[in-house]
């Protein structure tokens, strides 16, 4: 690396041209060399930097690391996952090869202690028969590399769970800047203005880019985590556990996250969410008992139950904004274009 000119160094990613700049390197000749210009620094510029020579190369040297760590995660084509049976609670063999593809939506359902968030506990850590259902988890009809099982920066699955809470001290604003910066998005603030804008459009309630992270409401805090999955993790698989008592719009959810090419999986009791996907699963006593194809008449009905949920997210909003609740409701519900 000490033989680069900062020209090269600068072209190789905005985050390492950010350090340059804030290390006074802009001032400096694009054909230096880093060993030069590093040599050239004097006591008091480094005492402004708050490194010293050999700190800088390091700095440097782990940048240039996580950029080529990033880059190579992108280029990690996922094409597909399945997931092979194991057993269910009473050793009983799961009959199961369930095979999913980039865009699909898979919902899970079935009753509380049947197994729902076991499965996604085991696609999360791409199971490979040591957990307690012994499934597999098969990664473009293969067991995955051990660096999607393992390593920290390099997760292809992103779980965002029924209870998200934040304890950190910062603003909207400074957490997802924070991420893009972890992300190396190459437009920061562009970036950040696009995953709060579509927070705001998922969400009952908008909030301001300033707000606290701990004065956000559940529906706010899950519709910023689908934002910021959506447009700025690499992780090409989604689970969703419960996404019905948010508070945001479910059916902009899975759209936003489908078109920015996910595997969605979602643990649901939810009739609206369950008929959204081509197909959904049933677990019964920690096994998956039966695999639904979405019908013509499921269809059919999902239109009339996404007209009463959308009266009732109506009244919700009435309610939400301390009005009463006395205009003759209509049934069946209409749509405001009809």
């Amino acid at each position: 690396m000490l033989s680069l000119t900062l020209a090269e160094l600068a072209g190789w990613h905005p985050a390492i041209t950010e350090f340059l700049i804030s290390a006074d390197a802009a001032g400096a000749k694009p054909a230096r060399t880093l060993d030069a210009w590093l040599r050239a620094l004097t006591d008091d510029r480094l005492s402004d930097i708050g490194m010293d020579r050999d700190q800088v190369l390091d700095h440097l040297e782990a940048l240039a690391h996580q950029v080529e760590t990033l880059r190579g995660t992108s280029e990690q084509s996922v094409r597909s996952l399945t997931v092979l049976g194991g057993h269910d609670k009473s050793d009983r063999p799961e009959v199961l090869t369930l095979t999913l593809q980039v865009g699909d939506v898979l919902c899970i359902v079935g009753p509380t202690g049947s197994g729902k968030s076991r499965l996604l506990a085991d696609i999360e850590c791409l199971a490979q028969g040591d957990t307690p259902t012994g499934r597999r988890v098969l990664v473009n009809d293969a067991p995955p590399d051990p660096g999607w099982r393992f390593a920290s920066g390099r997760k292809l699955i992103a779980q965002l769970s029924q209870n998200m809470n934040f304890v950190v001290d910062l603003t909207v604003g400074e957490f997802v800047a924070m991420h893009a910066d972890c992300r190396m998005a190459p437009n920061r603030d562009a970036v950040v203005r696009e995953v709060i804008a579509c927070a705001n459009d998922l969400a009952g309630e908008s909030f301001a880019v300033g707000v606290s992270l701990t004065q956000l409401s559940g529906g706010q805090t899950r519709a910023l985590m689908i934002a910021d999955t959506a447009l700025l993790s690499a992780s090409p698989v989604v689970l969703i556990d419960e996404i019905e008592n948010a508070g945001i719009d479910r059916k902009k959810a899975l759209a936003l996250l489908i078109a920015q090419e996910k595997i969605v999986l979602i643990s649901t009791h939810d009739p609206v969410l369950a008929l959204l996907g081509s197909r959904r699963i049933v677990l019964r006593n920690g096994a998956v008992a039966e695999i639904i194809e979405t019908g013509a008449d499921e269809k059919a009905n999902l239109a009339i139950l996404e007209r009463i949920d959308r009266s009732l997210m109506e009244v919700r909003h009435r309610l939400r904004c301390g009005q009463r609740i006395d205009v003759p409701l209509a049934w069946p519900p209409t749509l405001d274009n009809e």
